[in-house]
């Protein structure tokens, strides 16, 4: 396969999907290898800025997904304004901020952390796609665990959870260890 039918088929495959794609799957359906994938999609990337274009390429932990470029955002969130959601709380923000420095957490560690019920806070969290469950603790009642999701790093403008700030004066709680969690059987 050429190297153009490369690209097209990985843009292709990017912008139909609309979804962050695992790299291994990615490789699969274009039929490129999974060492030439960043590559290429780097010259994807390159192609878009030499031509000005409003798309670009993130790398979403091991996925990537075709996104907007961001420096068209003001142009963007006027053309949409109607859609626009709620700026989050102040609850959600510390919420998310447990689970994302802690993941995967249950809600009684949150609960444990924020000292008060965190019930709705998380569900909304959940609504909004900005945290997922990521199994069960493996202990009486068998608790869900969640952890953050690629909506919330590309909200965040993050690639991994590990672009997070250090959180300075900060003591982790005893969280889960990660044999005690049992995997929901979807991924």
């Amino acid at each position: 396969m050429e190297i153009k039918e490369k690209l097209g088929a990985i843009e292709a495959i990017l912008f139909a999907s609309g979804e962050p794609i695992e790299l291994y799957r990615l490789s699969e359906a274009s039929g490129v290898e999974t060492g030439s994938v960043p590559e290429l999609i780097g010259l994807l990337n390159e192609r878009y800025a030499d031509n000005g274009s409003g798309i670009c390429i993130k790398k979403l932990d091991s996925s990537y997904q075709m996104c907007t470029n961001e420096k068209f955002a003001p142009q963007i969130r006027a053309a949409i304004e109607t859609k626009r959601s709620a700026p989050l709380s102040n609850a959600a923000m510390e919420a998310l901020t447990v689970i994302a420095y802690n993941q995967p957490v249950s809600k009684g560690f949150v609960e444990n952390v924020r000292g008060i019920d965190s019930s709705s806070v998380i569900n909304n969290l959940v609504e909004k796609g900005l945290v997922e469950e990521a199994g069960r603790l493996d202990v009486p009642g068998k608790p869900i665990v969640y952890r953050t999701t690629s909506v919330f790093l590309r909200s965040f403008g993050l690639s991994s959870v590990a672009d997070l700030p250090p959180l300075s004066g900060y003591e982790t709680a005893e969280k889960p260890e990660e044999g005690d969690i049992i995997e929901d059987e979807e991924e």
